[in-house]
């Protein structure tokens, strides 16, 4: 069997990555196997330990990259609001307490997808620095003029997400992002 190049071993570890913060924020962290996930990722089961020293080790990558791609969403908001961080902030706050949100943790926002895993993980696991950067990271992206953080802000939306998404399918769940949406409007 040939080799392959630097080059695309570095492809096939950033596709693992991408998928794996892909299925870690659809299903949880435990519901995703080392087999199911390379398949996913189109590669075979074999591969992964030539690219990871764990899945533990994977789950701090994959965390650290969905908060990556969180911070790509945030400058996005920036980009569309110039110098006005307020309207950025409700633009966000919008799109962030809504059904599609709500319906769509694979591609959400990794506070509230992957809290409840990282919260069961060790306290010393891999993924707790990356989930905590990622946390602050967030929070002073939604602070007001100010210049802090807004750490009330990012609870009550990672918590307005995750009640919504386990009162889905009940009329509570409309009402959990709307109350979330105005007190922080």
């Amino acid at each position: 069997m040939a080799r392959v190049s630097q080059a695309q071993a570095q492809e096939n570890r950033d596709r693992v990555v991408r998928t794996a913060a892909r299925l870690f924020r659809e299903r949880g962290v435990q519901a995703v196997s080392v087999a199911d996930l390379m398949a996913e990722a189109g590669l075979t089961h074999g591969g992964f330990y030539k690219q990871f020293a764990s899945k533990e080790a994977l789950v701090a990558e994959a965390t650290g990259r969905a908060f990556g791609d969180q911070g790509a969403r945030l400058a996005t908001h920036d980009h569309d609001h110039p110098g006005d961080r307020a309207a950025a902030r409700n633009a966000l706050l919008e799109t962030y307490l809504s059904p599609a949100h709500r319906d769509d943790p694979g591609t959400g926002c990794p506070a509230a997808a992957l809290g409840p895993d990282i919260g069961r993980e060790d306290p010393q696991g891999p993924a707790r620095e990356p989930y905590a950067h990622g946390v602050e990271q967030f929070a002073r992206w939604m602070a007001r003029e100010d210049g802090g953080e807004d750490l009330a802000a990012i609870a009550t939306m990672v918590g307005a997400v995750m009640l919504a998404r386990a009162t889905k399918g009940t009329p509570l769940s409309e009402r959990i992002l709307e109350a979330a949406r105005e007190a922080l409007g």
